[in-house]
Parts: structure tokens; C-alpha cells; sequence
């Protein structure tokens, strides 16, 4: 395990904003910075970070957390893997103390199988830069075939397998890796004859697949033989860090070129991107020839909402992939098409125009993508009208999927227009499509917004917190506590003592008040905060405000994310504007905490003697001397006794 004054330091030295915008286009908004959530699928953004706090909060799908714990959830990967990875990042030495038998089984597997990736990267580059074979079939291959600079060979770390049928696998094993992640990890494979091991990538330049944050998940290996009946490419199979629907190659390269220019280049394969990064154009990323996913549009979704897609001149290629854009549209991402000259391709045209060409043939030349799949279609159809109500079909499909009702209008007017046909028979076959795909789905969203609206319109315009009332949970009710302690635990109220009011500190109260009774929260999380928060407390005196590091940097990441939660629980609730210009009263802080405190310290030991009374309750049934019996029932008169005062105490009657 890591210690924890290294986690401190590595806490003291995330930026939340830098670490966050790896992975989604932050915009500033206040002192805030805002996105669309990287967690679920929103058009309008709903996520928040906070450079101030070091926090981040989706108020839409209700996650949160700091950097270390965004890293967890974005990355899958546990709380000591995301620590290091933040280290890594500001050069902090980490120090661990010895971990556990079951952390480093559950542990192990993914760093070993990440770590020999990186020995096999470091292998395939040198044995292509510095061996007599990777330089005269490899080195040739990328600067004579490809036009490829020694720089980009670097950055992309291109390399060569030898074409020893297990030299590489030999060379790992001597290495001190293990055969089981050589083969997990599908840089070997095992032969069903006598169980030795073989190079998957053998005799092929190599590609490695770089995740988001840029470590290696995977491989691409080409051949450059001309034997049709050896597969053309190779690449790494699905294993426990890689899955090839959600990466994107060159995603790792781009994504601040895409940050900036706010749209993406999608290409067919690994050299389209390769070359194009190599001529200035850094905003490209491929599918690496596979279909496009959901999983790998949402992930370019995190970071623009505009792609172009750059085809070449194979008719063919572009029929195969339309079905594929037709996904991006689903998704609400605005598509654009680029169409080269025959017989370009990517890879070739940006070997032979400069960078500012480059871009400007894709500025000339890029359209709607919706108008050209419908002119490319008529052309199909010319004269047959059997195709062009296919045509109209497809092209209903596409429509269909775009989830911005605005948009839509506006594409069926189009191809209305380009196809000849009346908008209206678009407009009901969209509807149609629709009805069918999404059910229902539409007509609860508008309920939804319409049921929140009114929640919205009925709440008091100057209720800045929820507040528990009679009928909360013991739960909710220590929510209400530690939210208190959290956010005001260092303020002061005056409450009435017959005519004197009497200053009162919020955590001296609620202290107090749980001390009389020894009352500790079920809660585990709630618990530990209230631990925590007793322990500064104490250190720090009274009306000291606790700094909310102690509570967001916590060392289990589930009070983390519970104390985000709650310190960002009320942010969404502001005052009416209107209001103050009606110089109508607008309750202080103070006041809501003269009423808040005292009624949710009430309501919780309320609930806590009711939870006793049905546990004495039943002990009422089990079979009993008469002497247990007169104990039981005379535990059950005082509890009552103390739930009677306290109704009375909160001005309600007990029936």
C-alpha cells in the first residue's frame, strides 16, 4: 500500500482542471469549468469542476469525486493505480508499504500485462532501429514506402518482430516476463501441438495501440509479404486492459489538437493517421479499419461534437460505412464528409501536399454528410424507381437517428429538396422510424421535464437546502448531520433561551448532542466523516473552519465521492433575483441553521428511540420470565417517555 504522506503529496499536487481536460473539452464558466459528462450521454453539460474545491460533480447523473477518483471511474482501474498514475504525471516518488495477498492478486494481472506491453513496445523500436533485419525490412518499409521521418517513427513508436518464429517470445521469457501474460496479453501464441510458445507478430512492422492516458494496450502488426493467404494485418486480441471497440488509434496523439480545433478527422487505418500527424494535421484519429462502435463515438464525444470523415476515392469502401455513420448521428455529433481524388487515400494525399493544402482541400471540400449520401445514393438510383424508394428508405434511417428535433426538421427539408419528394411523406416516415426504434421514450422524457418543471415552479424560491422533515430516513437524517458539519460546522446561530438569544456553534451542538446519548450513525461512510470531522475538530478548536481536503482527499474513495456529493449537494439552489428586487426576505445562512441544526439533531434521535422500541417490541414476543417481562416493559415506558418529549420538542403529535 501507499503511505500516506505520499498520498498527500500526490493530492497536493493534482490539478483537477489539468487531469479532467485530458479527457473532456473544459470550458470556463465563473470560477467553474464546465463539459459534457464523460459518464453518461447528455447534449446539454451538466459537469462541473471545481479548481477551488478540487472537485468534480455531474448533476445529472450525480457522480463525483476529485482527481484521483475521476481517474478510477474513467479508467477503470483501482485507487492505488489511479494514485500512481497522478504521480507519474507530477515526477512524486510513490512509496508503498508491503500490500496485502489479495491487492497484489488483484493488482498484478493488469500491471503485468501493462508492463510487458511496454518491454515489447521498447523491443519492436529498437529491434527496427538498431537489428540488420527491422532496419532493412522495417526502416525501409516507413521511410521508403511511407515517407516516414525518424521523429514520426519515434513518437508513434513504430517497430519490426523478427521474423524468428519465437525469437521475441524466447527473448521476453529471458527477460524475466511470465508465459501466461505473454499469452493473455496475445503477444504469443501457444501451439496445440507441444504447448511452446510462438510469435503472434512475427516477420510484421509493428503499430502499438496507445489507450487515452497513453499507456500501451494493443498491437497492429502488417505484413509486407504478397502472399494473399497471409492476412494483411494482425492485431492484439481482446484481453483484460484491452478492448478494441473502445479504443480509438491515435486518440492518445490528437486529443488536444481536437480540444482546440473543436472537430476530429476520423480515417480508415494506423498510416492514414501516421502521415497525416506528419504533415500538420494533428486532429485525426482512426477506427483502425474495424466498424466504428458506440463506445469509441462517445469517447471522441468527450471531446468535440463535429467529425469529418475523410474518404477516398473506393465507392465501394464508402458504401460499406455509411451504416456506421449513421451511429455518430444517433449519438447528436454533427457529420461532415470529404470526398479525395482518385486514387488518393489519406495516407497518400497527405504525403504529397503540405500541411496548410492539407487543410484547406478539407475546407473547400468537406459537406453535410446527410446531402451527400443522398446525392451519392440518386446516383445509384438514377431511373429506377424500385432504388430510389430504397434510396428514401436509407435515407429515412439516417434522419431518424438524430436525436435534435431542430435538426431534423432541417435535414428533411433538405433532402425534401435534393431527392425530389414531398416533405410531408418524409416528415410521417421519420416519425414512424422513430416511433419504432425509441417506443415511448420521447413522450416520458417530455413528462419528465414537464413534472420537473413544476417541482421546479413549486419550490420556495429561497430554500438554499433541503430540508428533512418528519418522515426521513435515519439515513437522510445522518446525511443532514454530516452535510452541516461539512459546510457550516465552523458558523454560529442564536437560538432563544426564554429572552436571551444565545450564540451556538453548529458542531458543538451536534456533538453534543450525539455524546449525551453515545450515538455513533449506521452509516459506515457517514461514520467515518463524522470520525474525521470530530478528529480536525478537535485539533483546529471551535469555530475553526475544517478545510474540505480532509474529507474530498480521504483515503477511502467512497467517503471521497460521498463528501463531493454532499459539499456539492445545495450548489443548484440560489436565490430568486426577483425577490431581492422586491426587496422580499431572503433567509441568511444563519437563520436556516437556527432551524435546521436543533430540528435534525431531533429528528435523528428521534428515529434512533423509535428503532429501540421496535427492537424491545419484539422481544415482547419471545417466551420470557415475568421478571425479564417487567424489564422489557419498563424499558419500552422510558423509551416512550423520550419519544413523547421529543414530538413535543418538535411540535408534533405521536398517535
Amino acid at each position: 500500500m501507499i503511505d500516506r504522506e505520499t498520498v498527500d503529496r500526490i493530492y497536493a499536487a493534482a490539478n483537477i482542471v489539468d487531469i479532467v481536460g485530458e479527457y473532456v473539452t473544459l470550458r470556463r464558466k465563473g470560477v467553474n469549468y464546465q463539459a459534457c459528462c464523460p459518464f453518461h450521454n447528455e447534449k446539454t453539460p451538466s459537469f462541473v469542476v471545481s479548481p477551488s474545491k478540487g472537485v468534480y460533480k455531474c448533476f445529472g447523473c450525480g457522480k463525483g469525486g476529485n482527481a484521483v477518483t475521476f481517474l478510477m471511474e474513467h479508467e477503470s482501474v483501482t485507487y492505488p493505480e489511479a494514485l500512481k498514475m497522478v504521480a507519474k504525471r507530477y515526477g512524486i516518488e510513490v512509496r508503498e508499504k508491503e500490500m496485502t495477498e489479495e491487492e497484489v492478486r488483484r493488482n498484478d494481472d493488469r500491471e503485468s500485462m501493462f508492463a510487458l506491453n511496454g518491454w515489447a513496445a521498447d523491443y519492436f523500436a529498437d529491434y527496427l532501429l538498431n537489428r540488420t533485419e527491422g532496419q532493412s525490412v522495417g526502416l525501409t518499409y516507413f521511410r521508403q514506402k511511407r515517407g516516414m521521418t525518424d521523429a514520426t517513427i519515434k513518437k508513434f513508436g513504430l517497430g519490426f518482430c523478427p521474423a524468428k518464429g519465437d525469437r521475441m517470445s524466447q527473448d521476453a521469457l529471458a527477460a524475466g516476463y511470465k508465459e501466461e501474460f505473454l499469452v493473455s496479453t496475445g503477444l504469443s501464441l501457444k501451439s496445440d501441438r507441444d504447448g511452446s510458445l510462438f510469435d503472434r507478430f512475427r516477420d510484421r512492422v509493428i503499430f502499438p495501440v496507445h489507450n487515452i492516458s497513453g499507456r500501451i494496450v494493443a498491437f497492429g502488426g502488417r505484413t509486407l509479404r504478397t502472399d494473399k493467404q497471409v492476412a494483411k494485418y494482425q492485431n492484439s486480441p481482446e484481453s483484460e486492459i484491452y478492448s478494441k471497440k473502445r479504443e480509438l488509434y491515435g486518440l492518445y496523439f490528437a486529443k488536444k489538437a481536437i480540444q482546440q480545433l473543436d472537430y476530429a478527422i476520423l480515417v480508415e487505418g494506423y498510416t492514414d493517421v501516421i502521415s497525416m500527424h506528419q504533415a500538420g494535421v494533428e486532429n485525426v484519429v482512426s477506427s483502425s479499419g474495424t466498424s466504428l462502435t458506440t463506445e469509441q463515438i462517445r469517447l471522441l464525444n468527450r471531446f468535440t461534437k463535429n467529425i469529418t470523415v475523410i474518404y477516398d476515392g473506393d465507392s465501394a469502401g464508402i458504401h460499406a460505412s455509411l451504416r456506421g455513420i449513421d451511429m455518430i448521428l444517433k449519438e447528436g455529433m454533427n457529420v461532415r464528409v470529404v470526398l479525395l481524388p482518385e486514387p488518393e487515400d489519406p495516407d497518400s494525399f497527405a504525403r504529397s501536399h503540405t500541411a496548410d493544402e492539407l487543410q484547406e482541400y478539407i475546407r473547400r471540400n468537406e459537406q453535410d454528410f446527410l446531402a451527400f449520401k443522398a446525392r451519392l445514393l440518386l446516383e445509384d438510383a438514377k431511373g429506377d424507381p424500385i432504388r430510389k424508394a430504397a434510396l428514401i428508405g436509407d435515407m429515412v434511417q439516417s434522419v431518424a437517428q438524430i436525436p435534435d428535433p431542430i435538426q431534423r426538421s432541417v435535414y428533411i427539408k433538405e433532402c425534401a429538396r435534393i431527392m425530389d419528394i414531398d416533405e410531408q411523406i418524409l416528415i410521417s416516415e421519420v416519425a414512424r422510424k422513430r416511433m419504432a426504434s425509441t417506443g415511448d421514450r420521447e413522450a416520458d422524457d417530455f413528462v419528465r421535464r414537464q413534472t420537473a418543471l413544476r417541482r421546479e415552479e413549486a419550490r420556495p424560491e429561497t430554500e438554499f437546502v433541503q430540508r428533512v422533515e418528519a418522515g426521513s430516513s435515519t439515513e437522510a437524517l445522518e446525511r443532514e448531520l454530516v452535510k452541516y458539519l461539512l459546510k457550516y460546522g465552523h458558523c454560529s446561530f442564536d437560538f432563544k433561551e426564554g429572552r436571551t438569544m444565545v450564540p451556538c456553534n453548529v458542531a458543538e451542538v451536534i456533538f453534543a448532542e450525539l455524546d449525551e446519548d453515545n450515538l455513533t450513525f449506521l452509516n459506515p461512510l457517514y461514520n467515518q466523516l463524522l470520525a474525521t470531522y470530530r478528529e480536525q475538530w478537535r485539533i483546529a478548536g471551535r469555530g475553526v473552519e475544517i478545510p474540505p481536503y480532509h474529507f474530498i482527499n480521504h483515503p477511502d474513495p467512497e467517503v471521497c465521492n460521498v463528501s463531493v456529493d454532499i459539499l456539492t449537494g445545495d450548489d443548484m439552489y440560489v436565490a430568486s433575483e426577483l425577490w431581492r428586487r422586491k426587496d422580499m426576505h431572503v433567509e441568511t445562512d444563519e437563520e436556516i441553521l437556527a432551524v435546521g441544526v436543533p430540528k435534525a439533531v431531533t429528528l435523528y434521535k428521534s428515529k434512533v428511540i423509535e428503532r429501540f422500541i421496535r427492537e424491545w417490541q419484539a422481544k415482547l414476543t419471545d417466551e420470557r420470565t415475568e421478571e425479564e417481562e417487567c424489564e422489557v416493559m419498563q424499558r419500552l415506558s422510558a423509551l416512550n417517555k423520550a419519544r413523547v418529549a421529543l414530538a413535543h420538542k418538535l411540535q408534533r403529535l405521536i398517535l
